[in-house]
């Protein structure tokens, strides 16, 4: 039986549909159809077909008959192999084809359809494996492998038909009535869906608007081919093939593929190579290599004859420096060769050819100062350098002096001229510009050459002070204090004090209080000013003697705004004369009682020079004008009893100004 079902009735069906174009080219359809079997039988494949025939209708049959023929070859295998092997992946090969598909298939259905009888299970498979699949499982599950025919070919013999009831032919074959049996009414493929069917194609064809009819899908037009550049698409039955536009050349063939193959001459036998030769295949050619090797220092020619190889000629010589090589028969010599250098020229290194003396080069100057010595082959010359020019009568290259040929066009103020060369200098005031040659004012108060305030003038600078100060008659660039309280400059009244501070005064009306009196020895110093009430008790005034405090100074200090404050700065020193009681039972205590706003000042306790001294510091920075009054106290304790105090007032002025 044909285990494709109805492949051979649709192949006859789209035969006949052909058959009036392969008349009309005196070619019958069987004749056409009988070459593609005959080549499938002999080759097994179809890539190769040669066509008997230039019409299309004629290629497309022998191409389908091939092709179905193949089909049926290798599911006739395949149901062979599951017969005998009982299993199917041993016989698969590594590359995918049509033909192993098919192979593949009918194994795989048959093993389905033996597993099923052996299982005791129904012979009727699922409709899910597909119709042509279908037809193997049942063929494989009903009959046994001794029912199974696995020759397939039309040239089998036939049996007696044998007549048989209606009731045994529906027992015998249950798919009697499919819709879809002998391949139905669809030209290809068939599904029985029970209560009617539907059609579908092969790959490479397309269903018709009946439902019914296949046609081939021309790839070539729809541009669904693969074909590379150099390549035309050729359309074939349900499939296309690529046909290279030009031919491969001498020395190559076109293979199935449409492939340049190169041929072997050698191996077929079409080289001319004469008996001595040796035929050795290369790419699109073969080369004669004669069978008769020459010595050493002898090459082969074309008609195999050995000649000399003149070892002499080649690019890289065979000879060590200094030698020059001579050809041999078969060989080569090298001669030693010493050649003769003139004047201004040497041997190089290798001692084989005489290079050019560089006396330029040497340390001994050859040309002297001033000079330029330029080497030329095999001799040098002397020339002046710049800034120099040549004397005739010394024969030597002196200095040019352009400060003085070029007076005033050189430099704007000073020219300095130098050993081929010159410079240009500024006077005071002024530094030279980026051109080397122009002056420029400088601006010498960015340098903070004075103390207080600079104002900078063409070519120099001008100090001068703030007020409450003088330029100094010494110097010219620092500022003194003016001492309006000495020069008696102020206008403080009689009973008024008059303090000097920074840039100015101040009248302040210091009295003493009461038991007090004022001190004649009033201090005068720099920056303070000291006023003292020293105690003075009336006779027999108990409270007066008996309070611990002896005096009460107002000493005046000024104080400038810092410009950077970085740690503290001491401006008040308080000396204690230690008393003469024991040291392990005195002890002088410094104190600031009032005054100190935003804890601006303190005060620490120092040893110098044997005496006890109180230092105040200012430990804030403080922006002028300020004033602020310190009340200080030190403080001599015995037994832990205040037994002496002084009290100190501290005025602070600080000036306005920035130092």
């Amino acid at each position: 039986m044909d285990t494709l079902g109805g492949a051979r009735p649709l192949l006859l069906l789209l035969l006949l549909a052909l058959l009036p174009r392969l008349r009309a080219q005196d070619l019958s359809v069987e004749e056409c159809c009988d070459k593609g079997v005959e080549w499938a039988n002999k080759n097994r494949i179809c890539a190769s077909l040669p066509l008997i025939s230039e019409s299309r209708e004629c290629s497309m049959t022998q191409v389908q008959c091939c092709r179905s023929q193949l089909q049926k070859q290798s599911c006739s295998d395949g149901l062979e192999f599951a017969s005998a092997r009982e299993e199917c992946d041993s016989h698969l090969p590594k590359n995918s084809t049509c033909e192993a598909e098919y192979f593949k298939t009918c194994c795989y259905c048959c093993l389905l359809g033996k597993a099923a009888q052996v299982q005791g299970q129904s012979c009727e498979p699922n409709p899910k494996i597909g119709y042509q699949c279908g037809i193997v499982f049942r063929t494989c599950c009903g009959k046994g492998q001794e029912g199974i025919d696995l020759s397939i070919s039309d040239y089998a013999p036939k049996k007696e038909p044998v007549e048989i009831s209606k009731e045994e032919l529906d027992q015998e074959d249950p798919y009697l009535h499919d819709g879809c049996r002998g391949g139905g009414p669809c030209s290809q493929q068939c599904r029985d869906t029970g209560s009617s069917y539907v059609c579908s194609c092969f790959v490479g064809y397309q269903l018709q608007p009946d439902g019914l009819t296949c046609e081939d899908i021309n790839e070539c037009i729809t541009g669904t081919h693969n074909c590379g550049i150099g390549q035309t698409c050729v359309n074939t039955l349900g499939s296309f093939r690529c046909q290279r536009d030009t031919s491969c050349g001498t020395g190559y063939e076109l293979t199935d593929d449409s492939r340049c193959k190169d041929i072997d001459e050698c191996e077929t036998g079409t080289h001319n190579c004469p008996p001595d030769f040796i035929c050795q295949n290369t790419p699109g050619s073969f080369r004669c290599r004669p069978k008769l090797q020459c010595m050493s220092g002898f090459i082969q020619d074309a008609l195999g004859n050995c000649i000399d190889i003149n070892e002499c000629l080649s690019a890289n010589t065979p000879c060590p420096a200094g030698q020059i090589c001579i050809n041999t028969d078969g060989s080569f010599t090298c001669q030693r060769i010493s050649p003769s250098c003139g004047r201004g020229y040497h041997l190089n290194e290798d001692g084989t050819r005489c290079v050019d003396v560089d006396e330029c080069s040497s340390s001994n100057q050859p040309c002297g100062e001033g000079h330029i010595c330029i080497n030329a082959p095999g001799n040098y010359r002397c020339e002046c350098k710049a800034g120099y020019t040549f004397d005739v009568i010394s024969r030597t290259c002196i200095d040019i002096n352009e400060c003085r040929r070029y007076p005033g066009r050189l430099c704007a103020h000073k020219c300095e001229n130098t050993p081929g060369s010159y410079y240009c200098t500024c006077t005071v005031g002024f530094k030279l510009s980026a051109d080397g040659r122009s002056c420029e004012d400088l601006n010498e108060c960015e340098s903070n050459p004075c103390s207080q305030e600079c104002a900078n003038v063409y070519g120099s600078y001008q100090c001068y002070c703030r007020r409450g100060f003088q330029l100094s008659d010494i110097d010219g660039i620092s500022c003194e204090d003016i001492d309006e309280c000495v020069a008696e400059n102020h206008n403080c009244s009689f009973n008024e004090t008059c303090f000097n501070i920074q840039g100015g005064f101040r009248c302040l009306s210091l009295e003493c209080p009461e038991n007090y009196r004022k001190s004649g020895d009033t201090v005068r110093l720099e920056k303070t000013d000291t006023i003292r009430c020293i105690k003075s008790c009336r006779p027999n005034d108990v409270s007066c003697l008996l309070d611990p405090v002896h005096t009460i100074s107002h000493t005046v200090i000024s104080l400038p705004t810092f410009r950077e404050f970085t740690r503290p700065e001491e401006i008040i020193f308080l000396r204690a004369i230690t008393p003469t009681y024991p040291a392990n039972q005195a002890d002088i205590i410094f104190d600031i009682t009032e005054g100190n706003l935003r804890d601006s000042f303190d005060i620490i306790k120092r040893y110098m020079d044997g005496m006890t001294v109180g230092v105040v510091r200012q430990v804030r920075p403080i922006i002028g004008p300020f004033h602020a009054i310190l009340k200080l106290e030190m403080n001599y304790v015995m037994g832990g009893v205040v037994s002496h105090r002084n009290i100190v007032n501290v005025h602070i002025f600080v000036s306005e100004y920035w130092f």
